[in-house]
Formats: C-alpha cells, sequence, structure tokens
C-alpha cells in the first residue's frame, strides 16, 4: 500500500471575524498534500478570508493553521516570508502591474526573492510563460491582453518561484467559456506536473468538481460537507443540496426576512 502523506495545510478550530461579525467558527478541514482542493459555498462564507489566513495577511482570534506542522499564526516577520516563498497566490482578476510588461510581471517575484542572474531569470520566465501558452505575449503589455490571458500570466507569475502551495481566489470568475476551460485544465495539469498542492476558491460547479480531489463545502462559518466531488454531490444535507443542485430557495432564504405581508400593507389595520 503507498504511505499517506500528511496534509500540507492543517486548520484546526479555526475562529475568524471581522469586527462583530464571524466569519469562521470553529472550522477545522485539511487541504492534501498533492491534491487539487475546492473551497466552495454561498457568498460571504469566508473562503477568501481562508486564504489571507493560510497566506499569514491576516491573524486568526482563535485555533491554528498549519504550513507542513508550522504554525502560520505564531510565526514572525522573518518565518512568515520564509513560509510565503513556498506558496504562490492568483489573485482574482490577476491583479498584474499595470506598467510592467508581461515578461517583467513574470520576473518580479524572481528579481525580488532571488539572487539569479538575469539570463538565469529570463530562461525561467520564458518556461513559466511557456507552461500557460503565452510565450509569445511576452513583450506586451498588460493593457494588451485579454481577461483570459491576464488571468494565464498572473499564474505564471504564482508559480516563478516553483511553490509548494498554489492559491487561486475565484480563478474562473468573469471568463468566456472557452478562457474558464483552459484555466480549469491549467489548474489541474500543472498541479500533476510539478507536483504541487492547489486550493481554490470556485463557485462553477461543472468546472470545479471536473478537476478537484477534494472538495470543501463551508457555510454558516464551519464546514458543512467535504470529500470527493461525488460525495459532496450525494450529500443530504440541506444546504448542501441547495447549492449543488442551485436551488432558489432553502436553508438559504429567497426572502431576506420582513414583517408580514399584511403588516406592511396594512391590510387589516382600521
Amino acid at each position: 500500500m503507498p504511505a499517506v502523506l500528511d496534509p500540507l495545510v492543517k486548520i484546526d478550530n479555526l475562529t475568524f471575524g471581522y469586527s462583530e461579525r464571524v466569519v469562521l467558527e470553529g472550522t477545522s478541514f485539511h487541504i492534501p498534500r498533492g491534491k487539487v482542493t475546492a473551497l466552495m459555498g454561498a457568498s460571504g462564507g469566508g473562503k477568501t478570508t481562508l486564504l489571507r489566513l493560510i497566506g499569514g495577511q491576516i491573524r486568526a482570534q482563535a485555533g491554528q493553521i498549519l504550513f507542513d506542522g508550522q504554525d502560520i499564526g505564531a510565526m514572525n516577520q522573518t518565518a512568515l516570508y520564509s513560509a510565503r516563498r513556498r506558496m504562490g497566490m492568483l489573485f482574482q482578476f490577476g491583479a498584474l502591474f499595470a506598467d510592467l510588461s508581461v515578461f517583467d510581471n513574470v520576473a518580479f517575484p524572481l528579481r525580488e526573492h532571488t539572487d539569479l542572474a538575469e539570463n538565469l531569470i529570463r530562461d525561467i520566465v520564458l518556461m513559466k510563460l511557456d507552461a500557460v501558452g503565452l510565450r509569445g505575449a511576452r513583450d506586451l503589455m498588460p493593457s494588451e491582453v485579454s481577461g483570459g490571458m491576464a488571468r494565464r500570466i498572473a499564474l505564471a507569475r504564482a508559480i516563478a518561484l516553483d511553490p509548494e502551495l498554489v492559491m487561486y481566489d475565484e480563478p474562473f470568475s468573469g471568463l468566456d467559456p472557452i478562457s474558464l476551460g483552459t484555466a480549469a485544465h491549467l489548474i489541474r495539469q500543472l498541479n500533476d506536473t510539478m507536483g504541487l498542492t492547489s486550493v481554490f476558491v470556485s463557485h462553477e460547479l461543472e468546472q470545479t468538481f471536473g478537476i478537484a480531489d477534494h472538495v470543501v463545502i463551508l457555510a454558516n462559518g464551519r464546514v458543512a460537507t467535504e470529500g470527493t466531488p461525488e460525495h459532496v454531490r450525494q450529500s443530504t444535507d440541506p444546504l448542501v443540496y441547495q447549492y449543488v443542485h442551485a436551488l432558489a430557495d432553502g436553508p438559504v432564504r429567497f426572502h431576506y426576512p420582513a414583517p408580514p405581508m399584511a403588516q406592511d400593507f396594512g391590510i387589516g389595520a382600521r
């Protein structure tokens, strides 16, 4: 039997909120090493917040996030920066530097975090751009590329330092069907060929279930269900069922809480 690898990321009894609003409360799950994990659930459920917590941009009020056994929340700045060098991040809509060329966008983390010679940086950048199909676009500016291309350029930048973990914040948002399919294919392909661990936030059920090994559905600050895509599809949990089948009404109500119609319209009042 093959050895079972320890999860790369462990989230244990995590609690976090913004001011008085609790977003995550006692949340626990693992991100399996070498797999593609999808974070799903209704908007405002804490998915992007979890990526920010894993990256150490914000700190939890309680609980732990362990990255390869090390507590992200307890790290000092030096240790946190060292851990971040082992992570790549694809921000929603790419977040390219508008005044830098495609080449220089991808070269940026290499110039910032390594002492490599420019000829080596050039070779690495061209290889990363080739991996996402955009080596020929290296001299273009971000304003000259499409939204789908911008997302792929940002992905090349995210893998420039050969990270162990790559996080994607809604990589399919706003893409046309061709670009969406390309993005999904790249997430799966790069994960397998580079031996990565990938975690991404998504609302696109079909594409997500097609590439994910592990799906986590968040609801009400906790994990509603997790498992393989097929396991999640078969869940009988009312909220998960509503989400997976895109039902307008259910535990997440169509109508925002309001007084009875008769009260608002004065029906029956004298």
